[in-house]
C-alpha cells in the first residue's frame, strides 16, 4: 500500500532487444552481452581512477608550506618574470609541498612597510635594494656609492666576491636570511621634466625624488640638489603633480613603470649601481625541512643569475623604445661628478661611516675613491 503522497514507479514493459544490423538473434545477444561487459569494465576503471585521482588533486591544491614573496617592481619586470618561473620550478621539485605566491608592484605595502613585515614574519620573502635596507643594515648600501662602479664586470667581481660576502654577513647579524646571489636592478639614470643634466652644476637646486635612504640624500646634497625621500609606489604621482622635477632609476624600471609619461629628459649619468637582496624571515626559513630549503635556495639563486642577464639586456635595448616614447637622451661625462663628490668630502664621509674594512673591500674592486 502506498502513502497519500507516494508515487508508484513502474518499469516499462519488457521488449525484445534486437540489433538491426545483426543477422540473427544470437549475434544480437552476443553484442548485448559484450556491451554490458564493456560498460562494467569502464565503470570499474572509472571507480579506480576516481579513488586514485581525487587524493592527487587534493594534494596538488594543499601545499604544506605557502609563503609570500613581496617586491616593489611591476609584473612585467624581469625580476617578476623569473620569479614566476622560479616559483613553478620549486613547486614541481618539492612535489607540491612548497607554494611561493608572488605579490609584485607594492601590493602588500611600501618598501619600508615590507621591511618591517619581513622582520615580523608578515611576509616570508622580500627583495629590497641594499640602499633602502641600509636603514637597518648600514653596510648594505655600499654598492650604491656614487660613481664607484664603471661597468657590470666590476659590479659582479665585487658583489659575488669579498664585498658581497661582507654585506651578507652584516645582513645575517640583523636576524634576516639572505640568499647568495644579489638580483640586478641596473645602473641608475637621471630623468627630469625641466632640463637635461649635463654636469654637476645642473643638479643645483634640482628637486629630485630619491629612495628612503641616507646615502642618496647625502650624495645629492653634495651636488647642492634638493632631494626628497619618497617610496617608489608614490613616484609616478609625485612627478605628475610636480612635487619633484625628476627622479633616478635604471632604464628598465623607467620603462616598466611608465615614468616616460611624466618626464621629458633622460641623462645617462650611471651614477649608482643598484641591486636587490633576496631576504627571508629567519623563523619561516628555519621552519622548512632541509631538503625543501635546499630546493628553494637553489632555484632562487639560479633565477637571480638569469634575471641579471635579462636586466642588462633590457637596459641596453630599452633606450630606443624610450626615445620612441618621447624621452630626450644625453650622455654627460662622469668625471666632473666624481670630482665634485671628492671636493665635497662625500667619499671621505662615507668611508668613515662604513669603516676601513668595508671601504677597503669596495676599493679592492673599483679602485681608489677617497
Amino acid at each position: 500500500m502506498l502513502t497519500n503522497n507516494a508515487v508508484r514507479v513502474t518499469a516499462p514493459p519488457a521488449r525484445n532487444w534486437r540489433c538491426k544490423s545483426c543477422k540473427n538473434k544470437d549475434q544480437g545477444d552476443d553484442q548485448m552481452r559484450l556491451s554490458r561487459r564493456s560498460l562494467l569494465k569502464a565503470s570499474a576503471a572509472a571507480g579506480v581512477m576516481g579513488s586514485l585521482g581525487a587524493p592527487l588533486v587534493a594534494r596538488a591544491q594543499q601545499a604544506e608550506f605557502t609563503y609570500k614573496f613581496a617586491n616593489n617592481l611591476p609584473d612585467s619586470h624581469p625580476l617578476n618574470v623569473r620569479a614566476k618561473e622560479m616559483s613553478a620550478a620549486i613547486k614541481t621539485e618539492t612535489n607540491g609541498r612548497f607554494d611561493l605566491q608572488i605579490f609584485p608592484n607594492n601590493q602588500l605595502g611600501s618598501d619600508t612597510d615590507m621591511l618591517s613585515q619581513i622582520r615580523s614574519g608578515g611576509v616570508e620573502f622580500f627583495t629590497l635594494s641594499g640602499l633602502i635596507l641600509s636603514t637597518l643594515v648600514p653596510a648594505a648600501s655600499i654598492n650604491g656609492i656614487g660613481f664607484a662602479f664603471p661597468d657590470y664586470a666590476t659590479v659582479w667581481k665585487a658583489m659575488d666576491g669579498d664585498l658581497g660576502n661582507y654585506v651578507r654577513g652584516q645582513i645575517a647579524k640583523a636576524n634576516l636570511v639572505v640568499m647568495d646571489n644579489i638580483w640586478d636592478n641596473g645602473f641608475r639614470q637621471t630623468t627630469s621634466s625641466t632640463k637635461p643634466i649635463n654636469g654637476p652644476d645642473d643638479f643645483k637646486g634640482f628637486k629630485i625624488r630619491v629612495p628612503v635612504s641616507p646615502l642618496w640624500t647625502s650624495m645629492f646634497k653634495a651636488f647642492d640638489a634638493s632631494p626628497a625621500s619618497i617610496n617608489f609606489s608614490e613616484v609616478y604621482s609625485a612627478l605628475q603633480t610636480k612635487i619633484v622635477e625628476g627622479q633616478e632609476n635604471p632604464l628598465a624600471l623607467i620603462s616598466t613603470a611608465k615614468l616616460y609619461e611624466v618626464q621629458k629628459y633622460c641623462s645617462l649619468t650611471n651614477h649608482m649601481w643598484d641591486g636587490f637582496w633576496f631576504l627571508a624571515n629567519r623563523r619561516a626559513w628555519e621552519k622548512l625541512p632541509d631538503n625543501v630549503r635546499a630546493v628553494v635556495a637553489k632555484n632562487i639563486n639560479a633565477a637571480a643569475v638569469k634575471e641579471r642577464a635579462d636586466t642588462e639586456k633590457l637596459n641596453a635595448t630599452v633606450m630606443e623604445e624610450l626615445k620612441g616614447k618621447g624621452l630626450i637622451f644625453n650622455q654627460p661625462d662622469v668625471a666632473p661628478f666624481r670630482q665634485k663628490l671628492r671636493d665635497a668630502k662625500f667619499y671621505a664621509e662615507w668611508k668613515g661611516k662604513y669603516g676601513d674594512q668595508a671601504w677597503e673591500l669596495l676599493e679592492k674592486s673599483v679602485g681608489k675613491l677617497a
